[in-house]
């Protein structure tokens, strides 16, 4: 039996690209909610860089605030990704030529 309820790590860019970003969870199991000083990390990585958040499950009040770390991590990239995809529509809407503004200067004026 394994010690992880779930443990998966997910590159974020195609392999041709060959960088090595990538998303990698960790959940120990509690043993049906035995053991609760157990592992639970959420490691992202982009090139060198590294950051790692905890999500401690040892009392009733560090497993609400796991949870509503988790819940508002969820929230702020789910913002971020609305961003980006209206910024990625706008760039990619093709661009019409600008229309002269009032009456333009004729030669013959």
């Amino acid at each position: 039996m394994s010690i992880f309820s779930h443990r998966k790590r997910v590159f974020l860019n195609p392999i041709s690209t060959g960088h090595t970003s990538y998303i990698f969870t960790e959940v120990e199991s509690s043993r049906g909610g035995e053991y609760k000083w157990g592992h639970y990390m959420l490691t992202i990585a982009d090139c060198r860089r590294r950051v790692q958040l905890e999500f401690f499950l040892g009392t009733k009040q560090a497993r609400r605030r796991s949870l509503r770390k988790i819940d508002l991590l969820i929230n702020v990239l789910t913002k971020f990704r609305d961003a980006l995809a209206k910024e990625i529509a706008l760039i990619e809407k093709p661009q019409r030529p600008a229309k002269p503004r009032g009456r333009q200067a004729n030669a013959n004026d």
